[in-house]
């Protein structure tokens, strides 16, 4: 979701956005409450009446934005193609990020996983919030394998695979600043995943 097509709503809405974003940056420890405000153009004051739980709310919430975001864009990679395969749904995930790390300025990275190294280990509200982030993500992901005639079992360990790839390519392309390592996934899982299609018996897919 681009910044613009939030500018209509409500300032609660705007500042689960904006810490979205600024996550994305420069990680947790680095977005203060005043910072999202400012990001958000939110009213004063608006942080206490929309999070009473402060921070910790605030950062959960936008953890949940973020999955729910991530699962509707496996639907929209999934329906963009005209054949959908397994390496063709795994290409968009990566491309979606090369896209970006190859514009000038860029360096953004995934919220849930800013959230994971930041807090999870002090937090087990966030640490369960980017738990239910990455299941949102990753259910339907396992879902698009299983119409693709994957076998249930199979899709939802790729699945599983698929994120946790993209995740960690993705850390190590904004180390770099270079998006060799997600190409590299693409490029060599892609076979692995077409090759699940149609695999096990007719039991695996019921």
């Amino acid at each position: 979701m681009a910044a613009g097509e939030v500018s209509g709503r409500g300032p609660r809405e705007r500042m689960v956005f904006s810490a979205v974003q600024l996550m994305r940056r420069g990680g947790v420890g680095a977005t203060g409450m005043r910072d999202v405000v400012a990001h958000a153009r939110a009213p004063r004051g608006s942080l206490q009446h929309y999070f009473p739980g402060g921070k910790e709310q605030l950062v959960n919430e936008a953890v949940e934005w973020a999955g729910r975001y991530a699962a509707g864009q496996v639907a929209r990679f999934v329906a963009a193609m005209a054949e959908p395969t397994p390496s063709g749904l795994f290409a968009a995930m990566v491309r979606q990020w090369t896209d970006e790390l190859e514009t000038p300025d860029a360096g953004s990275g995934c919220p849930v996983a800013a959230a994971v190294i930041d807090c999870a280990e002090d937090s087990e509200s966030t640490r369960t919030a980017t738990a239910a982030a990455f299941a949102a993500w990753t259910g339907p992901v396992a879902q698009a394998l299983t119409d693709m005639n994957v076998p249930t079992a199979r899709a939802e360990a790729l699945a599983m695979l698929m994120v946790s790839t993209v995740e960690g390519a993705l850390l190590m392309a904004r180390a770099e600043r270079d998006v060799r390592a997600l190409k590299t996934a693409a490029r060599e899982l892609g076979p692995l995943l077409d090759g699940a299609v149609g695999t096990g018996s007719t039991v695996d897919r019921a």
